[in-house]
């Protein structure tokens, strides 16, 4: 199976009560950057372009959480990303609204990122 056809039987598996805004953020993370690509790292969704920097953990039944997860991740400063891990930034997500609020900023993060990931 491809990547994409792995993520799409994940997605499809998938029993979560947030299952429509991980699709939302899915749709959201992915049409930041055409560079993006998508795997299953974790046990779950997770986001590359030439280095890993994003995956969704669905062990939270209340919320979505995103852990960037890239050494150039503690660069990009942001009211939305949580934590203060080497490595790390966490952002949580508790329903379609709060994604709506927060997908311009989180579109701003991933290219930031991606920027400093590029040079």
């Amino acid at each position: 199976m491809t990547d994409a056809e792995k993520v799409a039987t994940y997605m499809q598996e998938l029993e979560h009560p947030l299952k429509a805004e991980i699709e939302a953020l899915r749709v959201i993370i992915k049409e930041t950057d055409a560079r993006i690509s998508e795997q299953i790292k974790w046990k779950a969704p997770s986001y590359y372009c030439k280095e890993d920097f994003l995956t969704f953990n669905h062990r939270m039944q209340d919320k979505v959480h995103l852990i960037f997860h890239n050494d150039a991740i503690p660069k990009v400063s942001s009211a939305i990303l949580e934590g203060d891990y080497k490595d790390r930034r966490m952002v949580y997500f508790k329903d379609m609204a709060d994604i709506l609020a927060k997908k311009t900023e989180l579109q701003r993060v991933i290219a930031e990122l991606l920027e400093l990931i590029e040079n």
